[in-house]
């Protein structure tokens, strides 16, 4: 069964890694590419807030549906076709309004396929270890996202066109929705992985443990500058050159796959220790990006892609502990619409800073995501 289930988790990760490929390339270049159709910086931090709001805040809705249909694959099939097919129809954008639509409309694909995809990673990490399948399947997740934003790069830095950039990721996203069918194919039942009752279940709801585990998550989604945001502050201040940008963003991505695979290893025999240096390295990426130049701005990118992989590999993996099987996408669906809400209220409010104070988004960056850490301790004791 332990087999099944590493196979289950790779077939996924590639599945990730296409799509991966599609979206983060596109998010390594959308905030240039709206300040060059006329938004400003409080147009992209709203946008780029918003666009997280629908990918974090619908999911209680899909994950609940999913959970009470039992249909996870028809979720995960709708998600993957408008979360890809919006990517690409960016290059038809000739103005900042429909492309901040556009990036709106990908991340609402995300939301109705999420919930259900990490329910399925949760059960096969029954068998594996819950730090190791997440850990796992965000490395491949993250090794698209490194791909997508260096093909970006190439194409700016030979033909200086976005809208040809985001033409070319039409052919990942095809990639992409074919091996869904891929995975749907040979692995129907994939909630069959995981055999054993589930650990914790509270009668009136869930735990206490995983609602202070929410607030923690809150706490690191607001504070955590949205890449749009680093984007253009490189852009405007010329820290970096235009055509570096997506590199930078893929470098942030490598650390991300490396730090999410580790992470997720090591999660699995110490524990909380590991959460707690992972984002506490993460929160220390505002400083170097806002305040540096072009070498600290590197460094600031790396420690933004360790706490990138750090949210995508071990929250998800220590909430898999702290829920019952048959609860999981609903579960995942509430934590992310908290995330994203506070992830748009967050970038808004950094986004608005930006334009009076850089010193002050810097402020509010590290001082929310630092506040996340004795929340995740109380959470861990709450637990026991």
């Amino acid at each position: 069964m332990a087999k099944i289930a590493l196979r289950f988790v790779l077939v996924i990760g590639i599945v990730q890694l296409f799509a991966d490929m599609t979206y983060e390339g596109a998010r390594g270049i959308v905030g240039p590419f709206l300040g060059s159709l006329g938004a400003n910086a409080t147009v992209v931090g709203f946008t780029a807030g918003f666009g997280e709001l629908m990918g974090y805040g619908f999911r209680s809705i899909t994950g609940y549906f999913a959970d009470k249909t039992h249909r996870y694959w028809t979720f995960i099939f709708a998600g993957y076709f408008v979360n890809m097919l919006a990517v690409p129809a960016l290059a038809l954008a000739g103005n900042w309004p429909l492309a901040a639509a556009l990036v709106v409309a990908e991340r609402t694909g995300r939301a109705i396929r999420k919930p259900s995809t990490d329910a399925m990673l949760s059960h096969a990490g029954s068998q594996i270890g819950h730090g190791w399948a997440f850990g796992l399947n965000e490395f491949l997740d993250q090794t698209g996202a490194t791909i997508g934003p260096l093909i970006m790069a190439a194409i700016l830095f030979f033909k200086h066109d976005y809208h040809l950039a985001f033409a070319t990721l039409l052919i990942p996203a095809v990639l992409c929705l074919a091996m869904v069918v891929v995975a749907r194919t040979f692995y129907p039942r994939p909630h069959e992985l995981e055999k054993r009752a589930p650990v914790v279940l509270e009668t009136n709801g869930f735990s206490k443990s995983y609602w202070l585990y929410a607030v923690a998550g809150m706490l690191i989604a607001a504070g955590f500058a949205d890449f749009a945001l680093v984007a253009f502050h490189f852009q405007k201040t010329q820290t970096v050159p235009q055509s570096w940008i997506p590199i930078f963003y893929s470098m942030a991505m490598v650390t991300g796959a490396i730090a999410a695979l580790i992470f997720g290893k090591l999660l699995d025999k110490f524990g909380l220790p590991i959460v707690l240096i992972a984002f506490a390295l993460g929160a220390l990426f505002a400083p170097c990006v806002f305040f540096g130049g072009f070498g600290f701005a590197l460094a600031g990118m790396i420690l933004w892609g360790v706490g990138m992989g750090a949210q995508d590999s071990l929250l998800k993996a220590i909430l898999s502990k702290v829920i019952p099987r048959d609860k999981r996408s609903t579960a995942f669906g509430i934590f992310d619409t908290a995330f994203g809400i506070a992830w748009f209220a967050g970038s808004a409010a950094m986004g608005l800073l930006y334009d009076k104070s850089i010193l002050a988004v810097v402020i509010f960056s590290v001082a929310l995501q630092l506040a996340a850490l004795p929340v995740f301790i109380l959470a861990k004791r709450a637990a026991k």
